[in-house]
C-alpha cells in the first residue's frame, strides 16, 4: 500500500513538471500580440483581484488596492515583456503585502508566453505571475 502511494504521489509530481515544463519551453520564443487586452491575476488572493490592462505601450490596473499605470515594451518576436515607469494611486489598504508583491514582480518580468487564455510572465525561466483573459 505504501509503495502505490508512492508511485501515485511520483506520478503527481512528474505530471505537474511537465506541465510547468511545457510553457516554460515557450520563453523566449515568439508569443502573440498582447495589444488591446485585459487580464486578472489567476491565483486567489485576499481583497481585490489584481489585473493588466494592455493598450499600445502603456499599462494600467488594479494592484490589489491602488490604480496603477505605466508603459511596456512587448516584443512579440522574442516574447520579451518590460514594465517601466510604473506609478499608482496612494490609498492605504488592510492588506498591502499582495499589491508589493504584484508591483515587485511586475517590474521584475521580463519575458512572456501566451498559452490559449493565460499569460504568464517570467523573470528568465521562473515564473512570476499568471494571469486569466478577462472581458
Amino acid at each position: 500500500m505504501k509503495n502505490i502511494f508512492l508511485s501515485i504521489c511520483t506520478a503527481a509530481v512528474l505530471v505537474s513538471c511537465g506541465a510547468m515544463a511545457g510553457s516554460a519551453s515557450k520563453v523566449g520564443k515568439a508569443q502573440p500580440s498582447l495589444a488591446g487586452t485585459k487580464w486578472a491575476l489567476a491565483d486567489h488572493v485576499k481583497g481585490k483581484t489584481p489585473t493588466l490592462n494592455i493598450e499600445g505601450e502603456k499599462i494600467s490596473g488594479n494592484a490589489g488596492c491602488n490604480n496603477y499605470f505605466g508603459t511596456a515594451k512587448l516584443e512579440p518576436s522574442s516574447g520579451n515583456f518590460s514594465a517601466g515607469q510604473m506609478g499608482s494611486t496612494k490609498m492605504a489598504c488592510e492588506n498591502m503585502s499582495v499589491e508589493k508583491n504584484f508591483m515587485d514582480m511586475m517590474s521584475k518580468a521580463n519575458k512572456y508566453v501566451v498559452n490559449g487564455n493565460v499569460l504568464e510572465l517570467y523573470q528568465d525561466n521562473l515564473l512570476l505571475l499568471k494571469f486569466n483573459k478577462a472581458e
